[in-house]
């Protein structure tokens, strides 16, 4: 028998077995669409933009003509109506408002559409519209006891030993009293001090700064985020409104509520809460006031431990107090949720949106804006997707090129086929404008605008064939895992940096964690999930030499782990990785290695565990280095991380990777593994053409699907061996610009 003849057997064997696998876990039954239906999608699967009623009084019969030319003229399939302007009538909310609304639902039900309910006037969620068109905001009117607030600090000094005595005057809540010894950093809760607007205390000796912090109402009129009672508020106001006179539509023609740019930087970036002390008193058991002083500044070797526990716990009230509240709300009526925050580019999240995974954590679809003024969404697409991974959803949404002015078409293309290939599968086009004269911002994405009129419809069939293909319920596969550095951010981060609130107010020099994606994804050619510190430890398990997320939709296994310049960590996450390296596991740490814990007192744990990867007895001396051990596990350190070492240390891992091709072609992918049978979408981001071998693990009988054209053909391949692992070789020729899907039944 020759080796050919011995490859061949070697791979039906592998074959046979991963296909007795499958059957055992996966249900009978076809997920792929049919040619005539990839050709031309049906209405569901096609793009619905955001069509903004700007700046005019709307009219009935203009809602007819426009929603018509949607479907027949741009090839939309439905549609989110944002109310936009001051000059926008009727007002918001108000009977005749939800007549016209009613209207353009009632024509959406007869054509077959499915409409996103849009939970504001304008944006950012949270304001209700103001009245009247007087710039009086309608939830702030209501009930202004619900509205933002801000955490200040008020200071003075004293030196003991001494009596201080002073009246303490503020409007708001006060959240508690800590003395800060200068130099000792020694602190002292004296909030049992102050009586009825007076504090007297005994000063010991020493230098001390007295710190009283307050929680108070910002002027900004939006809802409190923090408070899922506040919350509550508003969802009655605006949701309940809706479902109250078109509740026959919700779950038929409203798929989904869609909440735009909330965001944790109003109130100065300081947003707190009235009722943190209590809550964070109910999770964690004891009473945060003693480290309060720490949100500000450094107070010695618990800084890092009390930032992540006070902005950790700030992102938890603010998942849980805005959208899980609108999620619960849409579960309870039939629907689904969806949107985003403002600054997702933003690489500390922590004066944003706190934490941009775990944001998302409650929206049923996890999304991003791609929008224009030199903002770099794209760095940020895999925190987004991964979102949806690590709390195990299928769907993930981009609001897309609102004011990013008139784009060319291979920009457009460009853009979308990024999004996709990083695990995006819901685009949201920004924008159809009713008034397309007072287009605030370009693109207007319609007929009407001679740029696109001739396109679009053909644009527009090419995202639903991505749409029915990709939005199919599947899960993610790679083989790498990355650490999201959450608590390194935390550790970092304090109130009012010198970046501003609009920034991220802190930036932490190091970060390096969106570079590595982009390394991944754009160069090396190797696709990654993110995994939440608090998935990794809630979530995985180690199993033979590999990390494995124990999801019930998105379960994946990864053989490799990436560290991004990760200098606090916690304890628990870093045990786990100690023993995926002991298992066998491989191990990526790039630019900083972990040097203190999220967790009090447990610094040289962490220390210590580093040390024993890389066998060293003095960690402040570790190198560039590489480690191994018996079981093979490898890890290494890369302390200034670039696309040629990054992959040298994947290449000398031995990993039998899902996806091969030659280095260089700079293809972006995304694998999804399906009811009997995979999908591969690759994109060349390129302007020149691509003509090379497409390795795919395992033994499969490859089709090509066309995205640009609806076309599906038979390519050339062959099955090949590496390291006992059968692979299957797929010529291919992609367009510059261009892209395809492998699809294996």
């Amino acid at each position: 028998m020759n080796l050919q003849k011995i490859s061949n057997l070697l791979c039906i064997l592998a074959a046979l077995s991963w296909l007795f696998i499958t059957a055992s876990c996966s249900s009978s039954g076809s997920w792929l669409p049919s040619a005539l239906d990839f050709k031309n999608p049906p209405m569901e699967y096609r793009p619905a933009p955001l069509w903004f009623w700007n700046n005019t009084e709307v009219q009935v019969d203009e809602i007819d003509r426009q929603i018509s030319e949607m479907i027949e003229k741009d090839g939309y399939g439905g549609f989110a109506i944002l109310p936009f302007g001051q000059d926008f009538k009727p007002e918001f909310l108000t009977e005749s408002y939800f007549e016209r609304y009613g209207h353009a639902l009632k024509i959406a039900s007869e054509r077959g559409l499915h409409v996103s309910f849009y939970d504001e006037y304008g944006f950012p969620s949270g304001s209700a519209g103001a009245i009247n068109g007087d710039g009086i905001p309608r939830f702030k009117n209501k009930h202004p006891e619900h509205t933002i607030k801000r955490l200040d600090k008020f200071e003075s000094e004293a030196t003991g030993p001494s009596t201080l005595s002073f009246e303490l005057s503020y409007k708001g809540k006060l959240m508690g009293i800590v003395a800060m010894e200068t130099y000792s950093l020694e602190r002292i809760d004296i909030s049992r001090y102050y009586t009825d607007g007076r504090i007297t205390w005994e000063v010991p000796a020493g230098n001390w700064n007295i710190m009283a912090f307050v929680s108070v109402t910002d002027s900004d009129p939006n809802v409190d985020y923090l408070s899922s009672e506040s919350v509550r508020k508003f969802v009655e106001m605006v949701h309940q409104s809706y479902y109250d006179r078109f509740s026959e539509h919700f779950g038929s023609t409203i798929k989904s509520t869609f909440n735009d740019e909330p965001t944790m930087y109003r109130a100065n970036a300081r947003m707190w809460t009235n009722r943190f002390n209590e809550k964070f008193f109910e999770k964690h058991g004891f009473d945060p006031v003693i480290f309060y002083p720490a949100l500000w500044y450094d107070i010695g070797n618990q800084t890092a431990a009390a930032r992540n526990y006070l902005f950790g716990f700030r992102t938890d009230l603010y998942a849980n107090g805005f959208n899980k509240v609108i999620q619960d709300w849409s579960h309870q009526h039939g629907i689904v949720c969806t949107g985003h925050q403002d600054n997702e580019e933003i690489v500390n999240p922590v004066g944003t949106s706190g934490d941009l995974m775990k944001c998302n954590k409650y929206l049923d679809i996890p999304g991003i804006d791609k929008i224009g003024g030199n903002r770099p969404a794209e760095r940020f697409y895999k925190v987004i997707s991964s979102a949806a991974i690590n709390y195990d959803k299928s769907l993930v949404m981009a609001e897309t090129y609102g004011a990013m002015g008139n784009l060319g078409w291979d920009d457009i293309y460009y853009i979308a086929m990024e999004q996709y290939t990083k695990g995006i599968n819901m685009l949201i086009p920004h924008a159809v404008w009713y008034d397309d004269q007072n287009v605030t911002f370009k693109p207007e994405l319609s007929w009407r605008n001679p740029l696109y009129a001739d396109r679009l419809p053909e644009f527009n069939r090419f995202l639903s064939r991505l749409n029915i293909l990709l939005q199919t319920e599947g899960r993610h596969v790679a083989d790498i895992a990355m650490l999201y550095p959450i608590h390194t951010f935390q550790a970092e981060h304090y109130f009012d940096g010198p970046l501003g609130w609009y920034q991220g107010g802190v930036e932490v020099p190091e970060a390096d964690y969106p570079e590595i994606s982009e390394i991944l994804t754009n160069k090396v050619g190797n696709d990654f999930v993110y995994l939440h510190p608090e998935i990794l430890d809630e979530k995985c398990t180690i199993v033979d030499n590999t990390i494995r997320l124990n999801n019930k939709i998105q379960y994946g296994t990864y053989q490799v782990l990436i560290l991004p310049s990760v200098k606090t960590i916690s304890l628990s996450n870093m045990e786990m990785i100690h023993e995926f390296y002991n298992s066998g596991g491989k191990v990526i740490f790039t630019t900083q290695l972990p040097v203190q814990s999220a967790g009090f007192n447990q610094d040289e744990d962490v220390k210590s565990l580093i040390k024993d990867i890389f066998k060293v007895s003095d960690y402040d001396n570790i190198t560039p280095i590489i480690s191994e051990n018996n079981n093979g596990g490898r890890a290494v350190f890369i302390p200034e991380p670039d696309d040629k070492n990054i992959r040298l240390a994947l290449d000398e891992s031995r990993v039998a990777f899902d996806v091969i091709f030659e280095p260089g072609k700079n293809l972006n992918y995304i694998h999804k593994k399906v009811t009997n049978g995979d999908l591969y979408y690759f994109a060349n981001l390129n302007d020149l053409n691509i003509y090379t071998n497409i390795s795919l693990r395992g033994r499969i009988n490859p089709e090509i699907w066309d995205p640009h054209t609806g076309y599906i053909s038979s390519p050339d391949y062959s099955y090949e061996m590496f390291e006992d692992i059968c692979y299957t070789e797929i010529k291919v020729s992609i367009p510059g610009n261009q892209s395809l899907f492998i699809i294996s039944r």
